[in-house]
């Protein structure tokens, strides 16, 4: 797997690919991960930048070392400064289902005088593209617009984006959210939707909305998503 060498250490990097797998059950709980010399010749690094990479996710709870047993995975829950609610993904982890994300585009647009985009950041906005696979079938597309503009000479490239999560990519640009409004209705998915989801014409789908803003009460992103509901329900589970 090809890591980015002008991002942050890649044993940072290598620590949040694991930390998804882990998170999204391909590292289930109670199994141990890869050894050391199979993820040195995955991700193409040196024993110290695997074993650093570890050490960060045993310092935060996820792994646990034991002594010619290998590295075992202890927990698969992320903590959420938003809620002690527990998230969807996390739900579906813990019934045995596996999640797969697949980050599908990312440009840099200009959007049109008088449309919705433009209303909401102004002139130009990054779009990104990404989906979910429940136990292998296309189960979520999602349209994420963000109120940053790149500004490398070229287009952005998925691999900088690939095995990090979307949360993980704002942070890392310094998109700070403080606040997170969710709205949900039932609609026909758009094309590319439809066509990644596998649905015939007329079937619609759960539609999600997101709109998060900074701390100044900007809006910082603004995300559409499209749930085959006929695949999954969209679960939430509230403890007391």
């Amino acid at each position: 797997m090809r890591l980015s060498r002008k991002d942050r250490p890649l044993y940072l990097q290598i620590k949040n690919i694991l930390k998804e797998r882990i998170l999204h059950g391909v590292y289930p709980l109670g199994m141990n991960i890869p050894s050391e010399p199979q993820l040195e010749q995955e991700f193409g690094v040196s024993k110290i930048t695997v074993r650093g990479a570890i050490q960060e996710l045993v310092q935060e709870g996820y792994l646990e070392k034991g002594s010619g047993k290998g590295t075992k995975v202890i927990r698969n829950k992320a903590a959420s400064k938003w809620s002690k609610w527990k998230h969807f993904t996390e739900i579906l982890v813990e019934e045995n289902h596996q999640i797969r994300k697949e980050w599908l585009r990312a440009a840099s647009l200009w959007n049109e005088a008088g449309s919705e985009l433009h209303k909401l950041f102004g002139e130009r906005c990054l779009k990104l593209e990404r989906a979910y696979h429940l136990d292998g079938e296309p189960y979520i597309f999602y349209e994420h617009y963000l109120a940053v503009t790149w500004k490398e000479p070229s287009e952005p490239e998925l691999e900088d984006f690939r095995d990090h999560s979307f949360y993980e990519v704002l942070e890392e640009w310094g998109v700070s959210l403080d606040k997170l409004r969710d709205e949900f209705t039932v609609a026909l998915p758009p094309a590319e939707a439809k066509q990644f989801l596998g649905l015939a014409d007329g079937v619609p789908v759960l539609k999600r909305l997101r709109y998060s803003r900074d701390a100044q009460g900007r809006l910082a992103e603004y995300s559409v998503g499209y749930y085959n509901t006929e695949l999954q329900s969209y679960i939430v589970d509230y403890d007391a």
